[in-house]
């Protein structure tokens, strides 16, 4: 299938491992120019030559997407480097929750500037360039706890919960503008944290995923590759007609649509 992402411009949170890095390799290898975000300039170096040297375009910005002024550098150096933006992905979180009696406010407050305000500045700061560009593309990436949260799992499926109220009501109103934005909910994914919860536990980490599959209908826990595949194409222009979607990504385990 042709995913129309030649030469396109795709600014990419998160993006040194897992979902992001997946999603990064995913859109460069459809020809998209992208633009990697993350903390770590050493691993944004190493997915960067990965990518230039399957013949792709890639340029690296190591930024704290917590931070507002981290935001407005990296519109501006994927402006810079690319002449604009047509795709966000805002991938950057991870997974922290507690009981909510011991969630100080400090942790609140970072998982929000971490996984709510990232995206709504970055995607505040990308809205020029694509109403410019005559449309765009934005995905938000949460999880299947933001519709059905369990206990002990707050601020994630809070902040994540917020996420999911900002993508739709986006998608109505950048309808016009031709911006479409959707989100993944994931579920069980193989993932750095789970590696080395493994290797606390001192457990084999195929031995941890057998586990954790028990609850997944599918029988296994995902792989980075196949959430990026869906992103490649909510990014698409096979998906031109698609916007305000909400697409569980969870081998079934979710209990809601």
């Amino acid at each position: 299938m042709e995913l129309g992402l030649q030469g396109k411009v795709a600014v990419i949170t998160g993006a040194t491992q897992g979902i992001g890095k997946a999603t990064a390799l995913r859109l460069a290898g459809e020809g998209a120019n992208v633009v990697l975000c993350a903390r770590g300039q050493t691993l944004l170096d190493a997915v960067a030559a990965e990518i230039r040297a399957a013949g792709g375009a890639a340029q690296t910005v190591a930024a704290d997407v917590s931070q507002a002024p981290d935001c407005e550098r990296i519109a501006r150096e994927a402006t810079a480097a690319f002449g604009g933006i047509d795709i966000l992905v805002n991938n950057a979180g991870t997974a922290q929750t507690g009981e909510f009696e011991s969630v100080t406010d400090a942790v609140w407050q970072a998982d929000l500037d971490l996984k709510l305000f990232a995206a709504i500045r970055l995607i505040r700061l990308a809205l020029p360039h694509m109403k410019a560009r005559g449309g765009g593309r934005i995905v938000n990436v949460t999880n299947i706890g933001a519709r059905q949260p369990g206990a002990r799992s707050m601020p994630t499926t809070v902040t994540r919960a917020a996420g999911q109220a900002m993508t739709k009501a986006l998608s109505k109103e950048l309808a016009p503008h031709n911006i479409l934005v959707n989100t993944v909910c994931i579920g069980l994914v193989r993932a750095g944290q789970h590696e080395k919860r493994a290797a606390r536990q001192g457990v084999d980490v195929e031995s941890l995923y057998r586990d954790m599959a028990r609850t997944i209908p599918l029988g296994r826990v995902g792989r980075a590759e196949e959430a990026a595949n869906v992103i490649a194409f909510l990014v698409s222009e096979a998906a031109s007609f698609v916007t305000g979607s909400s697409i569980n990504i969870d081998g079934g385990a979710s209990a809601v649509f």
